[in-house]
């Protein structure tokens, strides 16, 4: 897509959701990463079932230090990968407390140092927690940066770069979210409702899946 195009594509998606936000329940920073990294290879519809009772039981970076992969772990298990996810949420929370005084590092670095967090869940962070203009790639925006044409590429980062070149700069804080909805309600993976698409008319995907019968 040129730039025009996509931002026609991206400003269509945005008036039927003005004012998006991500479904994953959190109350603060730390919530927040701690959902972000409990939702790898994950549903946001998993991760809420089981966070209320561990927030309740650890609110905050220490507690959740304290309560240590043997007390996350009864907390999570119903998710995917819970085990490993259990150690990493304990590993970050001592690190938070240890090294940044129990605090959300408002730092890409930083937060790429903590287990269990890469460039996408930094991404996350930083947009939803901190209100940067980032572009968080998960499997959905990759395959629907893809699809349409709207940013191409082999890698999550190129498709994330893509993104943001194309993506007008007072969009681009939404637009992660914007695209994660669209790519998980309407260009899903399996079969793209087309037909329920309100941006067909600036995708360039050939294939267009016509209403079932």
């Amino acid at each position: 897509m040129s730039r025009d195009q996509a931002a026609a594509f991206l400003r269509t998606l945005a008036t039927a959701n003005p004012k998006p936000e991500t479904e994953l329940l959190y109350r603060d920073p730390f919530s927040l990463l701690v959902a972000v990294v409990l939702s790898a290879q994950t549903t946001d519809a998993a991760v809420n079932k089981c966070t209320p009772s561990l927030f309740a039981a650890a609110p905050t970076p220490a507690a959740m230090a304290a309560l240590g992969a043997e007390g996350i772990g009864p907390h999570i298990r119903r998710i995917g990968l819970w085990q490993g996810k259990a150690r990493n949420v304990a590993a970050l929370a001592s690190l938070l407390v240890e090294q940044h005084g129990g605090e959300v590092p408002r730092d890409r670095a930083a937060l790429e140092a903590l287990p269990g967090v890469g460039r996408k869940t930094a991404n996350v962070v930083l947009n939803v927690a901190f209100g940067e203009n980032t572009m968080a790639v998960d499997t959905h925006i990759f395959r629907l940066g893809n699809r349409t044409g709207l940013a191409p590429g082999k890698t999550p980062r190129t498709v994330e770069d893509g993104l943001v070149k194309r993506c007008p700069p007072e969009l681009l804080r939404d637009a992660h979210h914007w695209l994660i909805l669209h790519g998980r309600y309407v260009c899903k993976a399996r079969l793209p409702a087309c037909w329920r698409c309100i941006a067909a008319t600036h995708c360039n995907y050939r294939d267009k899946v016509v209403p079932p019968a």
